[in-house]
């Protein structure tokens, strides 16, 4: 009998779902709104209702499905217990007590969302044959993924792939987790937003004034890197700051972790190109060991498909 994994990937504002068959190919449901602020109970439901309705879609059972894996933007102890996702507000929920009043026979693993888009990277994507390797997210935060031998690592209590939480330096404001100096706070898209608008003052020839018709708060990422392909000055500084503490947080990883590949990923990987060769000369620059290999620095593949892919790789790895 074929065996299917289902993989749930809760975001911000949308959850998506996938069915993976044991030949790897996968089936997506149509995109359901989060709805957080109705409560966890609420989207559990939901979520529960659309993996029933995408089951019944492609003729499989639930006892024909080896387990579901649940990626969740935030903190978790790697097994039921969600500590923290403060993107959708939920806080000390044991989601697995939820899942079992739907899915009672059906073993339920959680994650943190950038943890499961590394499995899924390892599985189908970029790390694909890499037995050790480091996946960093750059979106709205920063967030990252662990695999050693082959095995999602996640730490003793589930925080050891907190990347965005490293602390790279001294900032001109907080990060959301209270501490100053979160990687986070510099390589984020939304750090780089926040170092352009602290800039905008005074640097009035930029294209990027022109460019956001002198509103500040019209500001995006991707704006920052189109007028860094104009070479403007603003955006230089803005990506050379972006690029010096992504090196920085990189050159920490390699030195506790030493994986054969990093993988870059999240929304800002779509400037992969622009910044790729600045990063490598970095890095090179700050190698602790200038006489050792280091590992390579690769683009991710599976882009907004990873995290639901790899939540469903939960039951493989774990």
């Amino acid at each position: 009998m074929s065996r299917f994994y289902i993989g749930v990937d809760i975001g911000g504002t949308e959850v998506k779902t996938a069915l993976v068959d044991e030949n790897d190919k996968a089936v997506f449901a149509q995109n359901i709104p989060t709805e957080s602020e109705k409560g966890y109970v609420h989207t559990i439901n939901m979520i529960a209702n659309q993996i029933k309705g995408l089951l019944d879609e492609n003729n499989v059972s639930i006892s024909m499905v080896n387990s579901i894996g649940i990626g969740i933007p935030g903190l978790t102890d790697g097994k039921s217990k969600i500590y923290k996702a403060p993107n959708i507000s939920w806080v000390d929920i044991d989601i697995s007590t939820e899942m079992d009043r739907h899915f009672p026979n059906t073993k339920v693993f959680i994650a943190n969302d950038a943890s499961v888009a590394a499995l899924a990277e390892h599985h189908f994507g970029a790390i694909k044959g890499a037995k050790n390797a480091v996946m960093i997210t750059l979106g709205t935060g920063v967030g990252g993924g662990v695999i050693i031998n082959d095995k999602l690592y996640s730490g003793t209590n589930g925080i050891a792939s907190e990347i965005g939480h490293l602390i790279v330096g001294e900032n001109f404001y907080n990060c959301n987790c209270g501490n100053n100096g979160c990687l986070e706070t510099y390589c984020s898209a939304t750090a780089i937003i926040k170092y352009a608008q602290r800039l905008f003052v005074d640097s009035p020839c930029s294209k990027i004034i022109e460019m956001t018709d002198s509103k500040p708060e019209n500001i995006t990422a991707k704006l920052i890197f189109d007028a860094y392909k104009e070479k403007d000055l603003m955006a230089k500084i803005i990506v050379k700051r972006f690029v010096t503490y992504l090196s920085i947080g990189i050159i920490n990883l390699m030195n506790v972790y030493d994986p054969e590949v990093f993988v870059i990923g999240g929304g800002v990987s779509k400037a992969y190109d622009l910044f790729i060769d600045e990063l490598e000369k970095e890095v090179d620059e700050r190698l602790t060991f200038k006489n050792a290999p280091r590992g390579k620095i690769v683009k991710a593949k599976l882009g907004n498909d990873a995290g639901a892919i790899g939540a469903a790789m939960l039951g493989l790895y774990i």
